[in-house]
């Protein structure tokens, strides 16, 4: 309906001064039917319960948007996913840390250990990551979420502890 009103006043604007006032007038209804649309699709979901929203979240938009250091490592050695708290922590960015291996951040760790033994031997201390100017992140690295025995992977957080110890060092 709009459409048509919109046409018959573009018929209009050449032979009227009073023609731009029902284009714009055409304009604004569209305007405000597209408004409309818009509020009632965020109040819908708006309305959604929170437990809802959540659980429709998808875990790697979740895991990226926490602001703490978070790391999932195969059990080969293969980093498949940092967060950018993650990245940040050790100089770099996720796409640089993915494509390195568990053994180029952990320091100390053995190549023939089982990096989910290694991890789990190491959960709740601290750990050194290599930052990437060359410089030890020592961190409070957690257990894994991921805690099944047939979990190929990990997945753990890290809390910075670099500046903290090394004030209490100094």
């Amino acid at each position: 309906m709009s459409a048509s009103r919109h046409l018959s006043s573009v018929s209009l604007s050449a032979r009227s001064p009073q023609s731009t006032t029902v284009i714009a007038d055409s304009a604004m209804d569209t305007a405000m039917d597209n408004n409309q649309a818009v509020e009632r699709r965020r109040t819908a979901q708006a309305s959604r319960p929170p437990m809802e929203v959540l659980s429709q979240l998808p875990a790697l938009v979740l895991l990226e948007r926490i602001p703490v250091p978070t790391l999932a490592i195969l059990q080969d050695g293969t980093i498949v996913f940092a967060n950018t708290a993650f990245a940040d922590m050790v100089g770099r960015d996720a796409d640089q840390v993915v494509a390195l291996r568990f053994h180029d951040i952990f320091h100390g760790a053995l190549e023939t250990e089982s990096v989910l033994s290694v991890v789990d031997g190491l959960a709740n201390m601290v750990v050194e990551l290599a930052h990437k100017d060359g410089s030890t992140v020592r961190a409070l690295m957690s257990r894994s979420a991921l805690r099944r025995a047939d979990d190929a992977i990990a997945l753990a957080t890290f809390q910075d502890l670099t500046e903290e110890l090394w004030s209490n060092e100094h």
